[in-house]
């Protein structure tokens, strides 16, 4: 894998991206709510676009007003500020979500997602955890949880989603934004807590 590629995978798969491409997977991956109408599904989606896309992108765009900001958000100070407004926003997009009363599973889904937010945060004081990887753990948690729950066997998804973590991964730790371990902590964070909150709640 090339730096270029790396760089490109990154954003592609950013953070920001990760839970609208994730909800896309799972509306159409064959479970149950693949049935629903498109007017809710656009509703959906168009509630975690705001909500885990735009206010966060303004929000970076509103901190990069400062010339001591960094886009790469090497800076442990940059992620506190980004993790703490975004565990808002997607908090936002769960009290928008509860109007909808089936399919419960979506607010599920965001609260989980608050819930990774927070102990990337708490874990960011001390160490760089990997929020690209949690992002993508978090989509792969869902997909199981909701397999295993449901009994289907999405196997053209899981196979992307796996291709796409490892891809990410290790183009993280190619550009030297992450070590090993941290690339797999960020995954399991993820992974662990949407699995657990998906298949239980």
């Amino acid at each position: 894998m090339t730096e270029k590629i790396a760089k490109i995978l990154s954003v592609v798969f950013h953070p920001v991206l990760v839970p609208t491409m994730g909800f896309l997977l799972l509306l159409n991956s064959g479970f149950y709510f693949s049935m629903i109408s498109w007017e809710a599904k656009r509703f959906i989606l168009l509630v975690l676009i705001f909500t885990t896309g735009v206010l966060p992108l303004l929000t970076v765009a509103i901190m990069a007003l400062n010339p001591k900001f960094d886009l790469s958000m090497d800076n442990v100070r940059d992620r506190i500020v980004l993790f703490l407004f975004s565990s808002v926003f997607y908090y936002l997009g769960y009290l928008i979500m509860n109007r909808m009363k089936a399919f419960p599973v979506f607010k599920v889904f965001l609260i989980a997602s608050v819930l990774v937010i927070i102990l990337l945060l708490v874990i960011s004081f001390k160490w760089k955890i990997s929020s690209h990887m949690a992002a993508i753990g978090g989509t792969s948690g869902a997909l199981f949880a909701l397999s295993f729950r449901s009994g289907v066997n999405p196997v053209w998804p899981v196979i992307a989603v796996l291709l796409v973590a490892g891809a990410v991964g290790t183009a993280r730790m190619l550009l030297k934004k992450h070590d090993l371990w941290q690339v797999i902590a960020g995954y399991a964070v993820g992974f662990t807590v949407l699995y657990l909150s998906i298949y239980f709640v």
